[in-house]
């Protein structure tokens, strides 16, 4: 099945470049309101699910017990830019577990920023563990590890005690059994398994609501909810999406990007869980469909939609800065979401 343009790229009155991807949007009873191309075939959801994998963190009562705050959890759910208080923030919740930077398995990793980078540069500094952008999703895994009595040591082999609370939760929101034959690893290390497109969705709309959960799981769902939205900086950083929108909309939503063109929400005033693909991987496309998704949902504030169209409609500038076009979603894509959430 070849999925249909969601994403246009024009230069001038003509149509540059496309981009073609697919979404599911389901509710809390599982049902499945939209699917646009193919909601069914398996992707890797990568970093987008990343508040799943901080779940068995807050369950099994770790979080509590290394006295995690807010800004904190959120880093556990972040791809960050690896600024200044990311770092910070990864290497005090290391020292909270009674650890260090050498216990991290993620891999090193550039600031995302020149302006960082710059100040590593002058600083005759290297980067290290802690600015991966996934440090403190790690943090929490060695947290999870201590209060499991696990070994520290390979937390991100699959068969590890950490990895395979964090695989039985996606299972159970997703619906879907996670097998060897669609495991891969993760740019991170950790295991990655592939997932359709509306179990993944499924998996958002129920972390949303908690509807039909347990109370010691709804609670954790509702506790990493309300840590994203309210320290959203913690979550990526300057300039970007998960960041700019959960900041503009105070709590109304909850977004995460991940790696290849993957993107989720959590959209609990509607009951709503979304995941999408943007085939070729490209962060522009990934942005440009989410912020579709949001636009017809969501009645918005003015802040809210200001926010919102710097995402859904964002130039095409030249290297003066004049405008040359802009990318925006595909009117067969934008008629295809209006027909069925509008």
């Amino acid at each position: 099945m070849t999925n249909p343009v969601t994403v246009e790229v024009s230069r001038g009155k003509l149509v540059e470049s496309r981009h073609r991807g697919s979404l599911a949007v389901v509710d809390d009873s599982g049902k499945l309101v939209c699917a646009i191309g193919d909601a069914e075939a398996r992707v890797f959801p990568r970093s987008a699910i990343k508040v799943l994998q901080a779940l068995p963190l807050v369950e099994s009562g770790a979080a509590d017990a290394l006295d995690f705050d807010d800004a904190e959890l959120a880093l556990c759910c972040a791809s960050h830019n690896g600024e200044g208080v990311h770092v910070k923030s990864a290497r005090v919740m290391l020292i909270k577990a009674g650890l260090s930077e050498d216990d991290l398995e993620c891999g090193s990793q550039w600031p995302k920023r020149l302006e960082d980078i710059a100040d590593l540069v002058r600083a005759d500094e290297e980067p290290g563990a802690l600015y991966n952008n996934c440090s403190g999703k790690h943090a929490g895994f060695l947290g999870l590890a201590k209060a499991l009595g696990a070994p520290t040591k390979g937390y991100v082999l699959p068969d590890h005690p950490v990895q395979q609370e964090i695989k039985a939760t996606i299972q159970e929101f997703t619906g879907e059994e996670l097998t060897v034959d669609v495991c891969g690893t993760d740019g991170c290390s950790i295991p990655t398994y592939a997932s359709p497109l509306k179990g993944i969705a499924r998996a958002f709309a129920v972390f949303g609501t908690g509807k039909d959960l347990e109370p010691n799981r709804a609670q954790a769902c509702e506790r990493l909810y309300e840590a994203c939205v309210n320290e959203p900086f913690m979550v990526a950083g300057t300039e970007r999406f998960c960041t700019d929108i959960m900041a503009a909309f105070k709590g109304r939503v909850f977004v995460k990007f991940g790696a290849e063109g993957v993107f989720c929400a959590s959209i609990p005033e509607k009951g709503l869980g979304v995941a999408l693909k943007c085939d070729d991987g490209g962060t522009r496309g990934a942005e440009v469909m989410m912020g579709a998704v949001l636009e017809v949902l969501l009645d918005k504030s003015e802040e809210e939609a200001k926010a919102l169209d710097a995402y859904v409609n964002p130039p095409i500038r030249t290297r003066a800065g004049f405008e040359a076009g802009e990318v925006r979603p595909a009117e067969t894509f934008l008629s295809a979401l209006k027909d069925a959430l509008a």
